[in-house]
């Protein structure tokens, strides 16, 4: 396996804004790094396991992906334009609701294109054809599960670093956070194939 493509690939997908790591940083951003921490727990913990589906299930799992991409286009949608309605109706310092916990982090993992399409094509792509033992493919779901970690987790120092300067624009930091999540639920669903 080429080792620099792999960490290119993985650290580039990882860190750059998708729907979860826009949540992270509003979330650090209105309500702090703990709660936004919570949504890392549960993001990194669905990483984690769809990494281990991935890996055990890949070829399979490829040929099912074709047959219900619509259905994960429309429900990821759906999604994340609630979670654009949650960020812009963020208050910092008031009640942090549901947009940045634990079982927010974990359940929009399952229904992010990202992720899905990340975890299948790392591990279909990169580790099971030149890995076939089971303990240097579990090796890699653990690099890239840390992987994922420290990008959410970056993101919440982001976020962090932001808020004291962000306080005083929150409304307009909450309208461009959420603006930029109906963006990523443009991308994922599929609409501007059909135009």
């Amino acid at each position: 396996m080429n080792i620099a493509a792999f960490l290119a690939y993985s650290i580039v997908v990882t860190f750059t804004p998708g729907p979860s790591n826009i949540v992270i940083f509003s979330t650090a951003q209105n309500h702090g790094p703990k709660k936004a921490f919570e949504f890392v727990a549960g993001a990194s913990l669905a990483f984690a396991i769809m990494l281990s589906l991935s890996a055990a299930l890949n070829s399979y799992l490829m040929e099912l992906i074709p047959g219900i991409q619509v259905v994960m286009q429309c429900i990821g949608t759906a999604y994340i334009l609630y979670l654009a309605w949650k960020i812009l109706h963020m208050d910092s310092g008031g009640e942090a609701g549901s947009c940045g916990g634990f079982v927010t982090g974990f359940t929009m993992q399952f229904i992010n294109p990202k992720v899905v399409l990340f975890t299948l094509t790392v591990i279909g792509s990169f580790v099971i054809p030149a890995y076939t033992d089971p303990l240097d493919i579990a090796r890699y779901v653990l690099i890239l599960s840390f992987i994922g970690m420290c990008a959410y987790s970056s993101w919440v120092v982001l976020g962090s670093l932001f808020r004291r300067y962000l306080r005083p624009y929150q409304k307009q930091a909450n309208v461009i956070l959420a603006l930029t999540m109906v963006y990523c639920a443009w991308s994922i669903s599929g609409i501007e194939n059909l135009i």
